[in-house]
């Protein structure tokens, strides 16, 4: 029996962590991220899509690309989270269940990043839990696609 897939998509300057602004974000590189969601999904039994980008286009593809051939969607848009409507049409469009993910409290933050668009479209929204909290949100991601009454 084919693993279920979850689409993993990082947003912009995240190919920057452990280099940019590490007293916010940690050192933790997108590569370790990357392997923590990989682990995670080996021993949840699930197939992860993991990549990242710095263009909202770009993103956009990938997460309209996901209806039909992905289970779920989690998803850290970085500045996408306060600026893209286009990105919160998208994720609303495929129809399928989100996890917003941000290695930071975005409200303990700069006001502007007080407010997400992308949660909208997000069953649940997990922020300020470090790099960790890409391992919950697969956890809480599997849950809801075995148990889809969740939804």
């Amino acid at each position: 029996m084919e693993r279920p897939l979850i689409a993993v998509f990082n947003g912009p300057n995240l190919n920057m962590l452990g280099l940019r602004q590490p007293e916010v974000y940690g050192r933790a590189t997108l590569d370790d991220v990357e392997l923590l969601c990989a682990q995670t999904a080996e021993r949840l039994d699930v197939a992860i899509d993991f990549r990242q980008t710095n263009g909202e286009g770009e993103l956009i593809s990938w997460v309209q690309e996901c209806r039909g051939r992905a289970q779920g969607i989690i998803i850290n848009p970085a500045g996408y989270s306060h600026t893209s409507v286009a990105l919160l049409d998208a994720l609303l469009a495929v129809d399928l269940p989100v996890i917003e993910v941000h290695i930071s409290n975005i409200h303990r933050r700069e006001p502007f990043r007080h407010h997400s668009y992308v949660s909208r479209g997000a069953l649940g929204v997990i922020c300020g839990l470090g790099v960790p909290g890409y391992a919950l949100a697969l956890q809480a991601m599997t849950d809801i696609i075995i148990n889809e009454d969740l939804q």
